[in-house]
């Protein structure tokens, strides 16, 4: 697979590189060894595009990003590298020029919003007693129990970094959206999807963590975009 893109995958607030696990096997199964997974501070978005622009930048040859949720803002940031040639968006954010996360989402908000916390050091969780309905509902109790556990808070105000010069907009991108999610909500995923102009969009019956309930169908599509 010399000229297929080395894939690299930006997982999104409440979780680490370590979301990737199951698309990582599947993708391996199918042949891709070129994987690599970033792993963010989610201190702004500013610091978690440059931790992504500096691993596309170790890569001798062609990347297709893959973001899944806030991730999608980091690859829109940080997907203008020449060596890019796609992006993968996973229930994902995919902000316009000047728009943030914080503010998609106020615009339509999900349905676990409630179940967010800020604590006295500024970092939003999940309330961990509410991880499993919130994120991952389709997920066993002992998967979800560990995900709660050892999610990774963002900084808040990384919701309210805006994007500026939308990779997007200069190149070709593929979109899944996830028709159960409740913390990006579903229209605000269809909106996005819509003025991608993606070359293709698959709607799954999942949470906001297909990656992890559905990773099978979420490698399909990123192999499909990596083939394009």
């Amino acid at each position: 697979m010399s000229n297929t893109p080395t894939i690299v995958l930006v997982h999104g607030f409440w979780g680490g590189a370590a979301h990737w696990a199951k698309v990582i096997l599947a993708l391996h199964r199918k042949g891709h060894t070129a994987l690599r997974a970033v792993e963010l501070p989610l201190t702004s978005l500013a610091d978690d595009a440059e931790r992504t622009r500096k691993m596309v930048a170790q890569v001798d040859g062609p990347v297709l990003l893959v973001g899944h949720s806030y991730g999608g803002a980091v690859i829109t940031q940080a997907g203008n590298l020449p060596n890019v040639v796609g992006l993968v968006y996973i229930a994902a954010f995919a902000p316009d020029e000047g728009e943030s996360p914080g503010g998609i989402t106020q615009a339509h908000p999900p349905e676990a919003v409630p179940n967010l916390a800020p604590d006295s050091d500024g970092y939003l969780w999940i309330k961990q007693d509410k991880y499993h309905e919130s994120f991952c509902q389709d997920l066993g109790a002992d998967e979800a129990l560990v995900m709660g556990v050892s999610q990774k808070a963002p900084l808040a105000s990384t919701f309210g970094d805006p994007v500026s010069n939308p990779a997007w907009k200069h190149k070709p991108s593929w979109y899944q959206i996830s028709s159960q999610d409740r913390m990006i909500a579903p229209e605000n995923q269809q909106r996005m999807s819509a003025r991608l102009k993606a070359r293709k969009v698959i709607t799954l019956d999942a949470s906001h963590a297909s990656l992890a309930s559905q990773p099978d169908a979420v490698a399909a599509l990123i192999e499909e975009a990596a083939r394009g």
